[in-house]
């Protein structure tokens, strides 16, 4: 009687449905958490992701399932209402309707500061060469197999713009939107660990140890106008550039108008904050070990390195170019901040710069080329969106 008992529980428990797909999983998943506590690599972003893989991968808990098919209608058990969904499902559908990333980027719009951009516009070229890595994984995806549209979605990774690649991916490839989210995060979580070797490949020491001049002060009206302009002309040109553009500027306009302080105060602390948690954990859930671990997968997580590393390349190398036009009034190293992690990109910049000359500071001059590869990217997802949308 005992042993039948203890065989019930044994057989009702996640233990005897833990699979080497799951165990895998959780190992990675204390990985990130290392990286994140002890390391400190971005942890706002990679300990709710961690944790969601963690959470995804216990077995019989039902957390991300779908018996009232909403995320997937052909799933859907006869009788079973929204509310029998699993709770990360449920927030999920925050991730799957892109409200989540329009959010994420309205909070990122009011704790952004485009005066560096405005002070040296030569950054925006700077933001814009850094989006390479997008069209070189394309190109590459193509070459593997994957429609135009998987494609798009799978180099969007490049911006290392996490809502970016969440929105494109949902628009245009629903069914790899779990590998291509959690990639993205990872990535920009990764940067510190990622950047630096590919910045020291393409620079000289004395490229490195340039000193750039102070930034002119901007205006409070141009920094108005700014985002009102940018919106208006980048919805005209790419539509379906406008939900991330347009809550991007709705933010920087709540942070500089002056007369919303609450509103930015919202924004950029406890709103951001709190989808950053839902976002992160339940993107984090995707990685769910049976279906997470194949071949496509590890096909994409590839392709999504391939893109921010080409993409890093692209920054550095116009940064070079610059360089030697301006008779090396410019340093590289600020190129390599055009992917649109921000503030994690430019700081990184920093840091490398001020290893090599410890007077420097490129922060300020790094943030023009980061603030400029946001833009770029949502531009990049707004030209795929539309030639590849359904």
């Amino acid at each position: 009687m005992i042993f039948e008992i203890v065989k019930g529980i044994w057989a009702g428990s996640g233990f005897a449905a833990l699979t080497w797909q799951n165990l895998l999983m959780i190992l990675v998943s204390l990985v990130f958490l290392y990286l994140a506590i002890v390391k400190k690599f971005e942890p706002l972003l990679l300990v709710p992701i961690a944790f969601g893989i963690l959470l995804a991968n216990m077995p019989e808990t039902g957390l991300m399932a779908d018996p009232a098919g909403l995320m997937d209608s052909s799933q859907a058990v006869e009788g079973a209402h929204w509310y029998n969904d699993g709770v990360l499902r449920l927030i999920y559908a925050g991730v799957k309707s892109s409200i989540f990333p329009c959010l994420i980027f309205m909070g990122i719009g009011a704790m952004t500061d485009f005066g560096p951009l405005l002070a040296n516009p030569i950054s925006l070229i700077l933001g814009a060469a850094a989006q390479l890595g997008i069209y070189v994984a394309f190109v590459i995806a193509i070459l593997l197999g994957f429609t135009p549209a998987q494609a798009a979605s799978i180099a969007i990774i490049g911006g290392a713009d996490g809502p970016t690649a969440i929105l494109v991916a949902s628009k245009l490839a629903s069914e790899l939107l779990a590998p291509i989210a959690l990639a993205a995060y990872s990535y920009m979580a990764l940067i510190p660990l990622i950047q630096p070797p590919i910045m020291k490949l393409l620079t000289t020491e004395k490229e490195r140890k340039v000193e750039m001049k102070q930034l002119r002060k901007v205006s409070k009206t141009e920094k108005i106008i700014f985002p009102i302009s940018v919106f208006v002309v980048v919805s005209l040109l790419l539509p379906s550039a406008a939900p991330l553009i347009g809550f991007l500027m709705l933010g920087n306009l709540f942070k500089e108008c002056g007369v919303t302080e609450r509103l930015s105060d919202t924004s950029q602390n406890a709103l951001i904050n709190i989808v950053t948690i839902m976002l992160g954990v339940t993107v984090g859930a995707t990685a769910n070990g049976q279906d997470f671990i194949q071949w496509r997968t590890i096909k994409i997580v590839l392709l999504g390195l391939l893109a921010f590393a080409f993409s890093t390349v692209g920054g550095l190398l116009l940064g070079k170019l610059l360089y030697i036009i301006t008779r090396g009034k410019i340093n590289p190293l600020i190129g390599s901040a055009g992917v649109s992690a921000v503030p994690m990109a430019a700081r990184v910049s920093q840091t490398v710069g001020r290893k090599y000359n410890p007077t420097n500071f490129l922060l300020m001059h790094a943030m023009g080329p980061n603030v400029a590869g946001v833009i770029g990217s949502a531009v990049a997802a707004g030209f795929l969106l539309l030639m590849f949308g359904r």
